[in-house]
């Protein structure tokens, strides 16, 4: 399927250099999107039923507004304008996905179990206790977590919050925690939080040492620069989009261990499976025996997931996801009459469900056993990806399709795991980049115009990819001027507009966007100080290391002694040779030693006025050397330009 939406894409046509570019889909993209819909699985209506099951009512604004004022967090409107057929500018296929994730609002799953869906690119989970309710996975957001509670509690009755349970480590599933739990109620134990053994190590980590690259690339994963709509973005996959609001955390005070782990929460009855390095480095899924209901957590979605997401992570394990998958089958599939996820819509009906379950988790084993069988071959990372393809009996399940991960950049992350990024031919093991090469291809090509002339062959061919490699190349070589720009930018356009995965529209149509406006600003974040208080100090010098500017570096090494008295620690640090050393708990002379509170160190890291000064002892002359050690990386560094 994903190579149907690269063909698709391939034969879309651009004008030739200079001419005015269209900004819709063109013939050929027309042509090619209604081929792709006359060639789609029949729908039995079966996702739209699920998906609209037990609506009970949504949020009576059309938006939900940020807490600092700034502007909405969250936008109904552009929801509801995923309706009627596909227009042109979007596969059809994604079209549809869309419309089902755009529903929005309180749904009933069972008696006594409920879902808010359509208020972020997550779903909350609500079971209501003897006495109260558990809410299972708040969102991204205080804001949107905020106004999904209150949609309960309007439609349901007014009960206290009783327990929150995260199923796993990304933020999308705990970030919303202050705006249904206080923190006084935390810290007085009135609400039991769980989650995975790992939990918050991984939540506050993953992030962290790569966090502004992944920041940056995941603009173009999740479209945010773009307008919703037609030409725009039209959903991300697994959810509609990231709300835009406050980011929060409260620390878990109850930890899954093991699989077979039982809880009785506020009278309901949970046992849990851990499932490391699937989806997320931490998560679990769980069984309510009561209700016969199963919740798989994210493993397992309305769409084929991300083995490795575009934005950046650690290389998830897709023969541990299948394998957990047949282990949930196993444990619990003979009890289970409805499904519920992290993510989509519920299923119902026995036979469904252990369909679903049966029929996805072969989707993942297909994926890891055929993409290592062609790298035994021999077949390098782009050869698996262009030759692997889900066989019909899976691909024809909507929910094997390739709407946030597909099988193309899946196999190249599952060829990633094994061998890594060297194709073992030596033409590959120290290529030029993008600059230098951009030149020499210019030039070897015949110089700019000529590159200009080729690609525009190219794509009236409808060879996009091909296109798409020149314009780079020429973009890259500082040679190109607005024309070639254009050009490229009306590639990738076309490419988005026949994309049936959403990420890979997002990412082709922010190019496009960039290429001819600019690098557009990240919306500033915010949360991030109730963030911060739980990375541990060595991982906040471990950030400090990776910010180091090897040749600020004194050529006499010297030492560096941080105590924080309130939180019982003393780090030791060395810098020389280029690089910053850290030990906790030595006890070393240090030829300075900073005396400070945790509060404090945090607040000078994040550059928060306030606080009380530190106690210097020793040479204080080195303290403004060591401060001046370290660069801020730009958060919106260029990725389709120089």
């Amino acid at each position: 399927m994903q190579r149907a939406a690269l063909l698709a894409g391939m034969l879309a046509v651009i004008a030739a250099p200079g001419a005015a570019l269209a900004q819709g889909a063109n013939s050929a993209t027309r042509a090619a999107n209604a081929a792709a819909a006359a060639a789609l699985p029949r729908d039995d209506g079966q996702d739209a039923e699920f998906a609209a099951r037990g609506f009970l009512g949504t949020w009576p604004e059309k938006q939900i507004m940020r807490d600092d004022g700034t502007g909405p967090a969250w936008d109904f409107a552009v929801l509801d304008a995923v309706k009627g057929d596909a227009p042109d500018t979007v596969n059809p296929s994604l079209w549809r996905h869309s419309k089902l994730l755009a529903k929005h609002g309180l749904f009933q799953v069972a008696p006594r179990v409920y879902q808010v869906r359509g208020f972020d690119i997550s779903v909350m989970t609500v079971i209501v206790g003897d006495t109260g309710y558990i809410l299972v996975d708040p969102l991204t957001a205080t804001e949107t977590a905020r106004a999904a509670l209150t949609l309960v509690k309007q439609k349901l009755g007014d009960k206290p919050v009783k327990a929150l349970i995260y199923t796993h480590s990304h933020g999308d599933h705990f970030g919303g925690a202050l705006g249904v739990v206080s923190e006084a109620d935390a810290a007085a134990g009135k609400v039991a939080i769980l989650a995975p053994d790992g939990f918050l190590e991984h939540a506050v980590s993953e992030n962290l040492i790569a966090g502004n690259a992944m920041g940056r690339r995941a603009l173009y994963q999740f479209g945010s620069p773009l307008p919703f709509g037609p030409t725009g973005r039209i959903s991300s996959g697994i959810g509609p989009a990231l709300s835009t609001g406050t980011i929060s955390l409260l620390p878990p005070n109850d930890v899954i261990k093991a699989t077979g782990d039982a809880r009785t929460l506020d009278g309901v009855r949970f046992v849990f499976q851990l499932t490391p390095n699937t989806e997320a480095p931490a998560e679990m899924n769980f069984f309510l025996p009561d209700f016969r209901i199963l919740c798989l957590a994210e493993n397992a979605n309305v769409t084929m997931h991300n083995v490795l997401t575009p934005r950046g992570a650690l290389v998830r394990d897709s023969k541990s996801w299948a394998d957990y998958l047949t282990a949930a089958l196993r444990l619990y599939g003979k009890d289970t009459d409805t499904m519920v996820t992290s993510h989509g819509w519920p299923r119902f009906g026995h036979e469904v469900v252990t369909d679903f379950i049966s029929s996805h988790r072969d989707a993942y084993k297909y994926l890891h056993d055929q993409s290592v069988r062609l790298m035994n071959k021999g077949l390098t990372m782009d050869e698996v990806a262009e030759e692997i393809a889900l066989p019909p009996v899976l691909a024809n399940r909507w929910f094997n399709r390739g709407y946030y991960g597909t099988m193309n950049h899946n196999s190249k992350a599952v060829y990633q795991r094994y061998l890594g990024w060297y194709s073992a031919n030596p033409a590959a093991l120290n290529r030029h980049p993008p600059e230098a090469l951009g030149k020499r291809y210019v030039e070897a090509l015949g110089g700019p115009e000529r590159v200009k002339a080729l690609a525009a062959n190219a794509a009236a061919s409808g060879d996009h990819r091909w296109a798409a490699t020149l314009l780079d190349n020429l973009v890259f070589s500082g040679q190109a001027d607005s024309a070639a720009k254009a050009q490229l930018a009306e590639s990738y356009r076309q490419m988005g507009f026949a994309a049936e995965g959403s990420l890979w529209r997002n990412m082709y149509l922010v190019a496009a966007q960039e290429l001819e406006k600019g690098v557009t600003p990240a919306p500033p974040s915010v949360g991030g100080a109730a963030m911060a208080r739980f990375i541990p100090t060595s991982m906040m010098l471990d950030l400090l290391a990776v910010r180091l500017v090897p040749e600020r570096v004194p050529a006499q090494p010297f030492t560096l002694a941080l105590v924080l008295p309130d939180a019982k620690e003393r780090h030791f640090i060395r810098v020389g040779n280029g690089v910053l050393v850290h030990e906790a708990g030595v006890d070393d002379a240090a030829d300075v030693t900073v005396t400070m509170s945790r509060g404090d160190f945090l607040r000078a890291l994040g550059g928060v006025p306030g606080g009380n000064p530190p106690r210097i002892e020793g040479k204080r002359e080195l303290l403004p050397v060591f401060l001046g050690l370290f660069e801020t990386p730009k958060a919106d560094f260029p990725i389709v330009t120089p």
